[in-house]
């Protein structure tokens, strides 16, 4: 029963994705609006459109798988995803929109090479941006492995399917397949966050929130007392120090390429603040899902594979209609990430290699009109080339797909963050050296920290490389010799 609805809802659902993506073909013309929708969208809608590519498929079972591996301790997670990631939009949105008004940048690795004139700085974070073929990859599994929980088909056919799906629509539409179909996502995700949670109050306390989480408490701690931990040694957060890391990624996470060209898509800067609002409460609503995790420990313990628990606890407690939605919803998070993800990564190599390097500089001959064409199809077609790639790095799934997803995040923030927020906060422009340097120190610090075994999260090893490359930043700027023909533009300030 539940299959067969799913099929229902689903090809609704698709209906739906198929009718916006032909309006946002519509209105893609140029590398420009298949980028960043011509700068040219409104605060509510980028808003949760922000709110679905920040919550993808592996944050709707990920997340609560951790909650169903690790107990009460992820509800860290939580906290730093309404603390500081809003913190992070917050204290670095509103200056990158107000400097782009002037530099009409396309991409985060375009938006570093014309702010400090680099285009090692643009070719280096673009060739980091790769790191996201895991991000992606890892909503592919997701989606994936809906299809075989839910629908009984193979893994592979499941893989296939979604990955089709979501090419298709932004090999089509772009940006603007992007956005809009994302802000109809995220209030599917709003509506799952609240459903889920107070499913939990009804099915374990009767409807009272004290009794549920009382006799959800005692049950947890009867299957093992970790999972009542403030810091559970086996998890993500097994100490103060990994927490502190865990704020840190998520303060950057703000900055990944696919949220900051929503930022760069806003038609004028001074609704940031209305988009901001929009998105914070879109989120929290969103990740009321972690608590499935929780639930499903109670309902069905013992899953070998903790991602499958909100899917498992949906089908055992909830109606076929309502444990169908979820499935679609969880699809539908799957395509709102990985869409931004494929937009921002066909840019770097139309706009940021074909069109500020290759050009630019003389290396291709081409005029305007030719630029704009060749720009949008090598924009069109990375689409594909990063969606191969990605299906092939999860051929079979991963443990934790949470875990799989942080290892591109990480990687980005890594190297990109240190620059950004220099350029937020300084008054004076630093050497593009100290940009570039940041960039490489910064991602190599990662890899040594993570990959090196220094440490087993994968959010904190991101949170100190991200510390590394900041610091990095900040030193060499005032050590190196600072551009003197570029000077600070007085009209622009931070306003928090």
């Amino acid at each position: 029963m539940v299959s067969t609805l799913l099929w229902i809802e689903f090809s609704v659902f698709m209906l739906v994705m198929v009718f916006v993506s032909i309006y946002a073909a519509k209105r893609t013309k140029t590398i420009q609006d298949f980028a960043i929708s011509g700068a040219n969208l409104g605060p509510y809608v980028l808003g949760l459109s922000f709110a679905a590519t920040f919550f993808s498929a592996a944050t709707f079972m990920g997340y609560p798988g951790y909650s169903y591996a690790w107990g009460f301790s992820n509800l860290w997670l939580f906290l730093s995803l309404i603390g500081a990631a809003p913190l992070g939009i917050i204290a670095v949105g509103k200056m990158v929109r107000k400097l782009n008004t002037k530099q009409k940048s396309l991409s985060l690795p375009d938006w570093l090479g014309d702010y400090y004139n680099s285009d090692f700085l643009r070719l280096g974070s673009g060739i980091i941006m790769l790191f996201n073929i895991f991000y992606i990859a890892a909503q592919f599994s997701a989606g994936a492995q809906i299809f075989q929980n839910m629908l009984g088909l193979k893994y592979m056919t499941g893989l296939i399917i979604i990955a089709v799906i979501v090419i298709a629509y932004v090999f089509v539409g772009g940006s603007y397949a992007d956005v809009y179909t994302d802000a109809v996502q995220a209030v599917l995700m709003v509506i799952t966050g609240v459903v889920v949670f107070i499913s939990g109050i009804i099915f374990f306390g009767d409807g009272n929130i004290n009794t549920a989480f009382t006799n959800i408490s005692e049950n947890l701690a009867s299957q093992d007392e970790k999972l009542l931990s403030i810091f559970n040694p086996e998890s993500n957060y097994y100490a103060a120090t990994a927490v502190l890391g865990l704020f840190i990624i998520q303060f950057a996470f703000s900055s990944q390429p696919q949220l900051f060209n929503k930022v760069l898509s806003l038609k004028n800067p001074k609704d940031l603040r209305k988009m901001i609002a929009t998105y914070i409460t879109a989120a929290t609503l969103c990740l009321l899902v972690l608590f499935g995790g929780l639930y499903a420990r109670v309902a069905v313990p013992g899953l070998e594979a903790a991602d499958q628990s909100l899917l498992e606890y949906v089908t055992w407690g909830m109606p076929a209609a309502l444990a169908a939605f979820v499935g679609v919803v969880i699809l539908a998070a799957a395509l709102s990430t990985t869409d931004g993800l494929f937009v921002v990564m066909s840019t770097v190599f139309a706009n940021d290699i074909y069109r500020k390097v290759l050009v630019k500089r003389g290396i291709v001959k081409a005029d305007e009109d030719k630029v704009n064409k060749v720009s949008l199809n090598i924009s069109r077609f990375a689409v594909i080339v990063v969606g191969i790639a990605a299906v092939t790095i999860v051929l079979n799934p991963p443990q934790f797909l949470g875990d799989f997803m942080w290892i591109g995040i990480s990687g980005v923030s890594a190297g990109t963050l240190g620059p950004v927020l220099y350029a937020v906060f300084s008054r004076k422009k630093a050497s593009p050296r100290a940009a570039e340097s940041s960039m490489v120190i910064g991602l190599l610090s990662y890899l040594v920290i993570f990959f090196g075994g220094f440490e087993s999260s994968p959010l904190a090893a991101g949170g100190w490389a991200t510390l590394v490359g900041i610091g990095v930043m900040w030193i060499l700027a005032s050590v190196l010799k600072r551009p003197k023909t570029i000077e600070p533009d007085p009209d622009v300030k931070v306003e928090l």
